[in-house]
């Protein structure tokens, strides 16, 4: 199995690229202080699970789509948006799982946050995710998961396996779904 199988499929057209060689440290971003850069690889290598070579490839991928480092929610959306079947709604979720990201609110996403939130999802250990599914759960961060956010959350993978999904969701669906989460038994 290539090693380069876990990851999402929108970076493997652009893994196939080295960086600038290992010991690049990921500098050869422009003299524009408007671009981010991110942190040093070896950092990188120490927040994430992720080995030098891995993070050399998916940086060269967000650098092609993110030219100044930085990835703004919008166009976070139209990247998501494309590995769901037409017609399904995928802006809602989207959002959320972009502000799962976003820790710092700052309405963008950097390739220090974007690696950090990918090997969590791919690499993480149990606990981490279920720690990042709180988060994406717990939408206004207060520490508590309400039955408005469940529905919010539920209610946008519903909509995320669009309107051909069999059987069909109903109107009631999402709420009932909620109430049982919320039952005191």
């Amino acid at each position: 199995m290539d090693r380069l199988d876990s990851f999402p499929m929108c970076l493997k057209p652009k893994l196939n690229v080295f960086f600038l060689g290992i010991d690049s440290q990921l500098d050869d971003l422009d003299a524009d202080h408007s671009h981010y850069k991110p942190e040093a690889i070896d950092t990188l290598c120490q927040l994430t699970k992720f080995n030098k070579r891995e993070l050399q490839l998916m940086y060269r991928g967000f650098k092609q789509e993110c030219p100044n480092g930085m990835v703004k929610e919008e166009t976070f959306k139209g990247i998501y948006a494309q590995y769901f079947p037409k017609g399904a709604e995928t802006t809602q979720y989207a959002h959320y799982v972009f502000n799962s990201f976003d820790h710092d609110n700052t309405g963008a996403i950097t390739f220090t946050d974007f690696v950090i939130g990918l090997s969590v999802l791919a690499r993480g250990s149990l606990q981490e995710k279920l720690r990042w599914a709180f988060s994406l759960y717990d939408i206004n961060g207060d520490g508590y998961i309400t039955k408005d956010e469940l529905s919010k959350i539920v209610q946008s993978i519903y909509e995320l396996m669009g309107k051909a999904v069999e059987p069909m969701i109903e109107d009631h669906t999402t709420r009932d779904h909620v109430d049982r989460v919320f039952q005191v038994r």
